[in-house]
């Protein structure tokens, strides 16, 4: 095992679920007094290790039929387009 790779996929997966919405229903379900905590601990692991699973499964499919640099450039891109769009959003269409 690589440890410099799972190092830094461990740092860009945790920064990217940093504070975003699967984060915040995570500690919506646990601010619930009524709810195990370790429920939510459980179901919101699994969650993520199962969509991971996905991303694993897709890049693998995807890097057989579609050259690994042309990925990254459509992924790039698509990050590109989604930061547009939130900025054209925050801008424009704010109250």
């Amino acid at each position: 095992m690589d440890w410099k790779i799972v190092a830094t996929v461990f740092a860009s997966v945790f920064i990217a679920e940093m504070a975003d919405k699967t984060q915040l229903v995570t500690m919506l379900f646990a601010a619930d007094k009524d709810v195990s905590k370790w429920t939510v601990f459980f179901g919101s692991a699994s969650a993520l290790v199962l969509t991971s699973a996905i991303g694993v499964i897709a890049g693998t499919m995807l890097s057989q039929v579609i050259n690994v640099k042309a990925l990254s450039i459509i992924a790039g891109g698509g990050f590109v387009v989604i930061g547009i769009w939130t900025l054209y959003h925050g801008i424009y269409q704010s109250p």
